[in-house]
């Protein structure tokens, strides 16, 4: 049966492929045992902050059989997001993350991944399974890790050797046993760039983020005011950050994506600082109505770029 977990897999692969998917890699459906310690150190030190929900299902985050009863592998998928144009990033530039520049990646990656699932079950027969796209307790990097698609670097994040970090991760985790690729080693070495320009210190200490101080937290996922401390560091992000991917060697071999969805509006290219003060509800409603600036309402946004102002 080994030859026939080997074709499934091929299939799978050459199909994630066909659909635009940049990597795609597989591992047995187990319990994340490393990850267990490591998780229940990091919300006890409260670094998910405001973030509720990273401390609800913790067995579900560390075992997919509870999201998938029966569940035999894990199939991770890699999508890139570099853009070809990127929107200036001089020092009194305001900016936004470059995952945020096209269309929402949760509604990308789900059309393509259920395309994928539907071929699994044309193609090998009755699958039963589930698409996971930031949407449930999974940890996709750790996954994506164990399918040997990258490691996760000292910033937290999935680096890969040929083209960097800038991806979104999918999965589908299914009750179809197939062959698993192994995890790949560590490749960050003695490099502490993302680390030293952090301005926020929220990495402290090597693969540890303070999710609590990062400043993709405070422009996205804090609901609150902006706390003082972070008054002069947030380096005119006013959704979410790039910094430590942006100063990492690995992401020099960054390509541009070819997922038209991600591409910038050319409305976006046109913004500028002016426009982003003086947004209106409806410009706001309009222009990023498929877009992840959505997640933080307009409230968040003139939050975001007033507490840049004042610091």
């Amino acid at each position: 049966m080994k030859w026939l977990e080997h074709d499934n897999a091929t299939k799978i692969k050459r199909k994630a492929t066909e659909l635009g998917f940049d990597f795609c890699g597989i591992s047995k459906a187990e319990f994340l045992e490393e990850e267990a310690p490591r998780l229940e150190t990091w919300l006890n030190r409260n670094y998910n902050g405001e973030m509720a929900w990273m401390a609800n299902h913790f067995d579900k985050r560390l075992d997919p059989t509870k999201l998938v009863p029966g569940a035999k592998s894990v199939i991770s998928v890699m999508l890139n997001y570099y853009p070809e144009k990127r929107l200036p990033e001089g020092d009194d530039d305001l900016k936004i993350s470059k995952y945020a520049y096209g269309k929402d990646y949760h509604f990308v990656m789900k059309d393509k991944l259920k395309a994928l699932f539907q071929f699994m079950q044309e193609e090998i027969g009755e699958i039963d399974g589930r698409i996971f796209v930031d949407s449930a307790p999974v940890m996709d990097k750790a996954w994506a890790k164990k399918s040997g698609l990258g490691w996760i670097g000292k910033h937290s994040n999935l680096l890969n050797r040929q083209s960097g970090s800038f991806f979104f991760i999918g999965e589908i985790i299914c009750d179809l046993t197939l062959e698993s690729d192994g995890p790949i080693k560590d490749y960050c070495g003695t490099c502490t760039a993302c680390i030293d320009a952090c301005p926020t210190d929220a990495i402290t200490e090597p693969y540890v983020v303070d999710g609590s101080k990062c400043i993709s937290y405070y422009t996205i996922e804090l609901k609150n005011a902006i706390p003082d401390e972070a008054k002069g560091k947030m380096e005119n992000w006013v959704f979410g950050c790039d910094i430590c991917q942006d100063v990492c060697p690995w992401n020099r071999f960054s390509k541009p994506h070819k997922t038209p969805e991600f591409s910038l509006s050319s409305d976006l290219q046109q913004f500028t600082n002016k426009d982003w003060e003086e947004i209106t509800e409806e410009v706001f409603r309009e222009l990023f109505r498929k877009s992840p600036l959505k997640r933080t309402k307009i409230e968040g946004l003139r939050r975001n770029v007033s507490f840049t102002k004042e610091s």
